[in-house]
């Protein structure tokens, strides 16, 4: 394979000349940060607060026949899914898929997504969002924010950079 002789990188950010020690480790044991009566679970194993905004990753186990998410999108984050076991059904915009474990969903922003396991058995999956923004509040809040419903969700899911097309149909449609 050929590679360019001239590479374009991120400009630097760190500029010592020996490194640092500022690596975090978070053992697989680590118990789960959210959990749910209806058997989901979600792990912060990175924030945007610990990678000083660049990115957040997520891991989330849905149990089977979980609602998910209906479609939506962001304006100014990515969302990216990769299935680590189970099976996961997503929507692209254009048609659902069926994700097993391995498969990978790149969702750019403004991208149209949804996804739900529509399985009996228990999927687990990482969620990538970048960059980083504090999701961990929407995280903890939607269940609780769904049940209260109206404008009361649509700010919510607002100001959490989610604009789900439910929110913006005129009404009786």
């Amino acid at each position: 394979m050929s590679h360019p002789e001239f590479l374009e990188y991120p400009e630097p950010r760190y500029h010592g000349d020996k490194g640092e020690v500022s690596a975090a480790f978070r053992p697989a044991s680590t118990p789960p940060d959210i959990s749910s009566p209806s058997g989901s679970f979600t792990h912060y194993l990175a924030t945007a607060e610990s990678t000083g905004g660049e990115f957040g990753l997520y891991k989330m186990e849905l149990p089977g026949h979980s609602a998910g998410a209906k479609t939506h999108f962001h304006k100014g984050i990515s969302e990216s899914f990769y299935i680590l076991s189970g099976e996961l059904e997503l929507y692209n915009g254009e048609k659902w898929v069926k994700g097993r474990e391995g498969d990978f969903l790149y969702v750019p922003v403004g991208a149209l997504h949804a996804f739900k396991n529509a399985t009996d058995e228990l999927m687990s999956m990482l969620l990538l969002f970048s960059p980083g923004a504090p999701r961990e509040e929407y995280f903890e809040r939607v269940a609780e924010m769904s049940k209260r419903g109206g404008e009361e969700l649509k700010d919510f899911r607002i100001r959490h950079d989610s604009y789900f097309v439910e929110d913006f149909e005129p009404e009786g449609e």
